[in-house]
């Protein structure tokens, strides 16, 4: 059904003025398991405008363990997740290729190109929200999940060519799947990968923009080419790739706008991109008073909207505390008030 919820989100893409502000609440297990009370009132008086659609494959993906649980989760890549607690995801500590002569071992999981593709459009149909796919593409984490974060730095500095051999294989099942998911009824792909730290990019913007924006851009290019969207997800400093990501045609970002600055990033971009949240997570909504919640997203709306261009999306996760996203979304609600007008 094409109609409430998914067209506020696809007037808020196009700058369209939509009648209120689209919400999407991110809540992790953890919250779920810390404040069920809170998620059931959260979900009955801000439900959600973006859901995310169920993945199913005629072949199972070779995965052991949860990965939101204490322990030792594989995913189907074969990376292994080492998790202290329950309710948040684990780092690898083990690389699945150790050194450059198991390279030749290595075998990208093809099962997750037996996407079944006709309960997705069913729960497509089903639904009255704008559906993002349920996977998502992230060549700099899955470099990292396989030769572990400090050594795939290593790689970048250093460019051996196994490790544009091991990229372009990531790549291609990659763009296989984009493709793939593509040619469902879904709106938009999902990208995925943390660029920044607290203060700036974790490479130099040369390394992104000679070894990764050309695969987004291929990304992005088959998502369009069947008429999807693009969402993209980066934690960190990511403010010197921003405009890389907005040529390529990322059509919303989901970034830590609060650590790189509101009005900044307002003044350089605002119309030119949907800003997908997020409001800071780190200190606002662990530690900040419901008053300092509401001015955070009055900052939000004066310095990120543009007759759209702005969706009411924050993290329920870890130490967050439960009156702080009430706040947010009810903050926001009461901007939605004034559009309706």
């Amino acid at each position: 059904m094409n109609s409430g919820s998914w067209e506020l989100v696809i007037k808020t893409l196009n700058f369209e003025l939509p009648s209120r502000i689209p919400r999407h609440a991110w809540i992790l297990p953890w919250a779920e398991k810390k404040h069920p009370e809170w998620i059931k009132v959260l979900k009955s008086k801000y439900p959600d405008d973006i859901v995310q659609a169920p993945a199913f494959y005629s072949i199972p993906l070779a995965i052991s363990g949860d990965k939101y649980k204490a322990g030792t989760y594989i995913d189907e890549w074969g990376c292994r997740f080492s998790n202290p607690q329950d309710g948040v995801m684990g780092i690898v500590r083990e690389p699945l290729i150790l050194d450059w002569s198991k390279l030749g071992e290595f075998r990208p999981p093809e099962n997750i190109l037996s996407l079944d593709k006709e309960i997705i459009n069913a729960f497509c149909r089903s639904s009255d929200k704008f559906v993002l796919a349920g996977t998502c593409q992230r060549p700099l984490e899955r470099l990292q999940f396989i030769r572990t974060m400090e050594q795939s730095m290593i790689d970048l500095i250093e460019q051996p060519p196994e490790l544009f051999e091991l990229l372009g294989r990531i790549h291609g099942l990659y763009l296989k799947e984009v493709e793939l998911w593509a040619g469902t009824d879904v709106d938009a792909i999902t990208l995925m990968d943390d660029w920044g730290t607290q203060s700036g990019l974790m490479i130099s913007p040369d390394v992104f923009r000679k070894i990764f924006k050309p695969m987004y851009k291929e990304y992005v290019e088959a998502a369009h080419h069947r008429g999807k969207y693009v969402f993209m997800h980066s934690d960190g400093h990511i403010m010197e790739i921003y405009p890389d990501l907005i040529e390529i045609g990322i059509d919303a970002i989901n970034s830590q706008i609060f650590c790189m600055g509101v009005d900044k990033l307002g003044e350089r971009f605002r119309g030119q991109v949907t800003f997908w949240g997020e409001v800071d997570r780190q200190n606002l909504l662990p530690h900040g008073s419901v008053k300092e919640i509401k001015r955070a997203v009055d900052q939000m709306y004066a310095g990120l909207y543009n007759k759209g261009g702005v969706i009411a999306q924050c993290e329920f996760g870890l130490e967050a505390r439960p009156e702080n996203i009430a706040a947010f979304f009810e903050a926001w609600n009461s901007i939605s008030k004034t559009l309706e007008k």
